[in-house]
């Protein structure tokens, strides 16, 4: 996967099956007419209703509202925002070829003087090349993307530019881009998004083994989740502190920050992170050689985490709890 599971995890706090499958989202900037007191029209209503639904993760829902949008719609510009949406319901699926015909329609009302409908389309055409493994073509229009709405005011699509091209680009790109996303965040004053930008740099160093810049850029986006997120990612951004501390070798900051994590999962009945948290406390215990307790972790991790499908969706992941649990019986006989 292009990104580490902890990016798409903090970004929208979905499980983890759905994320390593590729078909998360990032938030969808609102239709917002570009002229302070122009009146929405019938269309740019239903599709900030329509939007309000996709960023709840209601795909489905959404849809229904994008396709009265475009039923509505009286000029090119909202048709196109609609038809390009109607593509990203189906691309949140993994269905590419239906997203790839709704894309198709979108192509013959886009006009690059329509500023909401041409990045809205450019935005979802992006993303599809990300799922096609398209990363140098889908860099360099989110990079053209970034640029367009910048100079045009539409910041928060800019943001949200920045943000794919730090996901698509080369690790040198992904750290420039990241950084660029939060400055422009910082000017606008779109704090709310400053969390899921801080988390992505964060998880950009740890994919690039920069543990202490991981670590630093996760407690940095902790402190944006705890004032905007919700209860699941304020707990995600304190288990990713934790795991960011044990990846850095701090084991014991580490345990202070993962023990209370367990009981909020608990708590809250967060299978699959209770499953997540009792491997990092595992591979701690493991590392300290307590054998006994190490081992009492990972197999209640394999339980729950092979409930959430991780030998589907990291395999990889999945095979080292197993690895483990043989390598630490062995030693307890």
């Amino acid at each position: 996967m292009e990104k580490s599971l902890l990016s798409r995890l903090l970004i929208t706090g979905f499980s983890a099956a759905l994320l390593i499958a590729g078909v998360v989202t990032i938030s969808v900037a609102e239709n917002k007419p570009l002229s302070e007191g122009k009146t929405m029209s019938e269309a740019q209503k239903l599709l900030t209703e329509a939007d309000e639904l996709f960023n709840s993760f209601k795909y489905e829902d959404a849809r229904a509202i994008y396709e009265k949008a475009l039923k509505a719609a009286e000029d090119n510009s909202d048709i196109t925002e609609a038809t390009s949406m109607i593509a990203r319901t189906y691309l949140t699926t993994g269905d590419k070829e239906t997203t790839a015909e709704w894309l198709t329609k979108a192509e013959k009302t886009v006009d690059l003087k329509d500023k909401l409908g041409w990045s809205r389309y450019q935005s979802v055409l992006g993303r599809l090349w990300w799922q096609e493994k398209k990363l140098v073509e889908a860099t360099q229009l989110f990079e053209e993307l970034y640029n367009f709405c910048s100079e045009h005011n539409i910041h928060d699509r800019a943001i949200d530019a920045a943000r794919m091209a730090a996901i698509t680009g080369t690790p040198e790109q992904q750290i420039i881009w990241g950084k660029k996303g939060i400055a422009l965040a910082e000017k606008v004053d779109e704090s709310g998004l400053l969390g899921p930008l801080w988390n992505n740099l964060g998880a950009t160093y740890e994919d690039q083994k920069k543990y202490d810049d991981a670590l630093d850029a996760y407690l940095k986006a902790r402190e944006y989740h705890w004032l905007y997120g919700k209860e699941i990612n304020k707990m995600i951004a304190d288990w990713a502190v934790g795991h960011a501390y044990r990846l850095a070798g701090k084991h014991d900051d580490a345990q202070k920050w993962l023990r209370p994590v367990l009981a909020w999962c608990e708590r809250i009945e967060e299978n699959e992170f209770i499953g997540l948290t009792c491997r990092e406390l595992g591979e701690i215990d493991y590392t300290a050689e307590k054998n006994e307790t190490a081992l009492a972790y990972f197999l209640r991790a394999e339980k729950l985490l092979k409930e959430a499908g991780m030998d589907g969706w990291d395999p990889d992941g999945y095979k080292q709890i197993v690895d483990r649990i043989s390598q630490l019986r062995e030693k307890n006989k």
